[in-house]
């Protein structure tokens, strides 16, 4: 006669088994579920972690981003699948890390073309929003918050400037070609004439100029010394040969002494020359952390982000740049940044 088990004699070895492969199962569905939320590109996966706001946007924390996403969701529409904080991230990703648009487009499911539209529609939105954020300096504010090694040499600087450039793809047409050659790059290059105050923030960015345009004639023809008063000083190169034009503002640019035609510098132009090096190279430091952080400006920029329809539009070149700066503001303003 057979016997059939009873529920009391499945206890023991077998229950423990199950027991013990249904712990295991449930570990394993936690670790997948754990693994895609941290893979995902939704809001949820980025307000637990900080380093992966930082890594994608460039942005010290998810307390920035919200701030940003804040300013700039009145403006974004649902496009397609797209929520308005998944297009501002698609922008951000694109300006931090340069990824090509279809890497973009299968990370987020659309098609090349909506990566591109919506990158064009938020940068647009962005410049908008951001670009107040790019501020000349009150005179009161900047004296209080002065560095120290600004106040021992030169408490009235209010501004470093610096030009940088940016590679652009070859121009077809003859004439662009030649304006946009640089001698220096030894390519074709837009270049931007940058301010920034002696507390690391940019206060000043130009609208593009073809490479082959001096430090000098931007300076002059920028608006940029507007916005001095009597007794003002600007720190730049030596190739701001701009002494008579900072004058009629009745201020002073101090630059670091000529070399040619003298056999050695002076002990006090030496000295002179030092200190400026030793303030001057904050405007290296803000142009090289701009680059760095933003990943799009290292690479060679297509001409037609320089293409307008007509004089009185903005080229999508100048947008990007005034963006990036104005996010580099937002980090340096409120985070101390250890990394880039």
């Amino acid at each position: 006669m057979t016997t059939v088990g009873t529920e009391t004699d499945l206890k023991g070895d077998y229950i423990k088994n199950l027991v013990c492969d249904n712990q295991l199962l449930r570990e394993q569905l936690n670790a997948a579920k754990a693994k895609c939320e941290q893979s995902s590109l939704d809001e949820g996966s980025f307000v637990k972690s900080s380093d992966k706001v930082l890594f994608y946007t460039g942005l010290p924390n998810w307390n920035v981003l919200s701030c940003v996403l804040t300013l700039v969701s009145g403006c974004l529409s649902q496009a397609g699948s797209l929520t308005p904080f998944q297009q501002l991230l698609l922008t951000l990703m694109k300006l931090r890390l340069n990824l090509t648009e279809k890497d973009l487009a299968y990370r987020f499911g659309v098609s090349v073309s909506s990566v591109s539209r919506t990158f064009l529609q938020v940068l647009n939105v962005l410049y908008a929003k951001l670009k107040p954020l790019i501020i000349w300096p009150d005179r009161d504010a900047l004296q209080k918050t002065m560095p120290m090694c600004f106040k021992r040499y030169c408490n009235r600087c209010v501004v470093i400037i610096d030009c940088f450039e940016l590679f652009v793809d070859r121009p077809l047409n003859p004439l662009a070609r030649a304006e946009t050659y640089s001698s220096y790059k030894h390519h074709n290059t837009v270049k931007f004439l940058i301010g920034i105050t002696p507390q690391g923030t940019v206060s000043f960015i130009s609208d593009g100029w073809g490479g082959r345009v001096s430090d000098k004639h931007i300076t002059q023809h920028c608006n940029i010394l507007d916005n001095l008063v009597p007794g003002d000083v600007i720190l730049a190169d030596r190739g701001f040969d701009i002494q008579e034009a900072v004058g009629f503002y009745c201020a002073t640019v101090k630059i670091p002494a000529f070399t040619k035609g003298k056999k050695q510098l002076s002990g006090i132009e030496v000295e002179q020359t030092r200190r400026i090096a030793n303030v001057r190279i904050h405007v290296e430091r803000i142009i090289g952390l701009i680059k760095n952080k933003y990943l799009i400006l290292s690479a060679s920029q297509p001409i037609d982000f320089m293409l307008v329809p007509d004089p009185t539009c903005v080229p999508t070149l100048d947008k990007l740049v005034t963006v990036c700066c104005a996010l580099v503001n937002i980090s340096v303003i409120l985070w101390s940044p250890q990394t880039s």
